[in-house]
Formats: structure tokens, C-alpha cells, sequence
């Protein structure tokens, strides 16, 4: 279990560090996801990490009032769909794109400035034995509309 939990805490360390030592990681991140941002103005910040079917990671982001943002997250073709969730702080589930459709992108507003966290999954595909599961990039974009 300790394992478990070390692996964890590794991968939330490697999304909150701008993909250091996973360049097509970034370039996957800069060429495919920002595209999802538009018309919204990319943020500067490309979180990205190489995830496994049957891993999450978490960041923790501060959003601030009066700010329309988008949120985009998106997921190499070698892996199944991302599922994300954005929630409060004491894990209030405020956003879940499994149910909408897995939608890739989330536009929202807050009411006041508040640090949320964007969990991100990948699931493991029906009957894949452990030996098959697939690894891919994962990155998560941030957008703020500017009028």
C-alpha cells in the first residue's frame, strides 16, 4: 500500500512540475491540447505527465473572481479516454466530465478566488491483462478569456 501512495505523490509531483525530462510530453501538450483553449488565452503553464491505465494525479490551481476561464485536458491516442474532476478543497465535486459526455474542456467562472484541484484518471480498458496496460501523455491546459 505504501507503494501505492509513494507512486502517487510522484505522479502529482511530476503534473506540478512543467515537464521537466518529458519534452514530447510538452510538445504533445503545446501542439495538440492548447489548441482546445481557443479562443481563451493560454495561461503559459503546460502541465503534463505520462500516465498509466489505472493512475490519477492531482494539481492544485488558484482561480481568481471575476475571471471567465477554460479548462482543457486531454489525453495521447495510446490511452483510453481522460476522465477529470474539479473540486474544492474539502473534495466537493464541482465539475465531473464522465458526466458530461467526457467532454475535454470546462468553461466556468468562481465567485470568489479559491485554489481548486483537477483530478485526472485514466481508466484501465475492460479485460486489459496487467502486462497490457498503456502509458500516454496527459496534459492539463489552462485558458482566461480576455475581452
Amino acid at each position: 500500500m505504501k507503494h501505492h501512495h509513494f507512486h502517487h505523490l510522484l505522479l502529482t509531483l511530476l503534473l506540478l512540475l512543467p515537464c521537466l525530462g518529458y519534452a514530447q510530453c510538452k510538445n504533445y501538450a503545446k501542439k495538440v491540447c492548447r489548441l482546445e483553449l481557443s479562443p481563451y488565452i493560454h495561461d503559459g503553464n503546460y502541465n503534463a505527465a505520462v500516465l498509466t491505465e489505472g493512475e490519477d494525479a492531482e494539481l492544485f490551481k488558484t482561480f481568481y473572481a471575476g475571471q471567465e476561464y477554460r479548462l482543457a485536458v486531454c489525453g495521447s491516442e495510446s490511452i483510453p479516454r481522460v476522465e477529470f474532476e474539479v473540486m474544492t478543497v474539502d473534495r466537493r465535486v464541482l465539475y465531473s466530465n464522465a458526466a458530461a459526455g467526457y467532454a475535454s474542456t470546462w468553461t466556468f467562472n468562481v465567485e470568489a478566488t479559491q485554489q481548486l484541484i483537477i483530478v485526472v484518471r485514466v481508466p484501465v480498458r475492460d479485460g486489459t491483462p496487467d502486462d497490457d496496460l498503456a502509458s500516454g501523455c496527459v496534459a492539463i491546459m489552462f485558458g482566461l478569456k480576455v475581452d
